[in-house]
């Protein structure tokens, strides 16, 4: 009779805990995150409200474990969609061990990192700051600014570093190792994103829709796998639709002759098979289909809990 494999020991000074990244749009809580984990976890772009569900990402470390919640930017809600993930932010603010609140250290504090501030005050959470993108600024304004946070009384910790380019990014590691409570890990050590395929897929395909269209079109495009199959090459077929609000975005979105839709196709297809390591057959439609953003059961199927 062969023997039940038993879980593995976990030792008795094992740390694990839940870190929401927060902030306002493009602070950089992404690129962080991803910078931190060493691997690309969560779409990137210079589009405000990029994230628009929690990612989760895992830090695997000698007897630690963080898993991060790359959070939507905290924002003015003009829709449903928006609504949803602001809520989720606000609610996650209770609900995890550690906050690390971002903002842009080049730009100083401004309204929306004070209605941050706020919303932290009010959960009482345990939190850090992060002072991002100090290669960008004057190291001479770096200290006014430290002084200006550290007069509110609301973080346990302040780090200055750069999430782009890694700088100082260990100190911030570290401060959050030391931090994190006792406790097994949630989740096994190979394991870097709980984020389901399909919708790490769709993912993907929205990013190129991000860094080829700029104005309103990204804001007012969704994207949902339809079909996923592997065949017995190994070859991996995706079939996606991308919604727009609107005909005239779904003209942008194809583009005089097709052209832009193929730049999308193209770039989504490689970055698929870089993320997937399969070769990719990638079909593209874009439908309209209006107020899809106060739309619950599309925003369900994208991945907002909604409650």
């Amino acid at each position: 009779m062969s023997e039940v494999p038993q879980p593995p020991e976990i030792p008795e000074d094992f740390r694990c805990g839940f870190v929401a990244l927060v902030g306002r749009a493009n602070v950089g809580k992404s690129t962080l995150m991803n910078q931190l984990i060493g691997t690309k976890v969560s779409i990137v772009s210079d589009v405000p409200q990029t994230t628009r569900f929690p990612i989760r990402g895992i830090l695997h470390r000698d007897r630690r474990q963080v898993v991060f919640i790359d959070t939507p930017g905290v924002h003015k809600p003009r829709y449903r969609m928006n609504q949803e993930m602001v809520r989720l932010t606000t609610r996650l603010l209770r609900e995890v061990d550690l906050v690390v609140a971002l903002a842009d250290a080049s730009e100083g504090f401004g309204p929306g990192d004070r209605f941050v501030f706020d919303l932290l005050r009010d959960a009482g959470s345990r939190t850090l700051l992060v002072l991002n993108k100090v290669d960008l600024m004057r190291r001479e304004t770096l200290l006014p600014l430290i002084d200006e946070a550290a007069k509110t009384g609301l973080f346990q910790e302040i780090v200055p570093l750069s999430a782009l380019s890694g700088e100082n990014c260990e100190r911030l590691e570290a401060v959050l190792l030391e931090r994190i409570p006792a406790g097994p890990p949630h989740f096994p050590p190979d394991m870097l994103t709980d984020l389901p395929q399909r919708l790490a897929i769709a993912e993907i395909i929205r990013e190129q829709v991000l860094k080829a269209t700029r104005q309103e079109v990204p804001h007012a495009t969704a994207v949902m796998v339809e079909r996923l199959t592997t065949d017995e090459s190994g070859l991996t077929r995706i079939d996606a639709v991308i919604y727009a609000d609107k005909d005239s975005q779904k003209g942008i979105l194809i583009g005089a002759g097709g052209r832009m839709m193929k730049t999308i196709g193209t770039a989504a297809r490689h970055a698929l098979e870089a993320h997937l390591g399969t070769k990719v057959y990638l079909a593209l439609w874009v439908k309209v289909r209006e107020g899809w953003r106060d739309d619950a059961e599309i925003l369900r199927l994208l991945g907002l809990p909604i409650g």
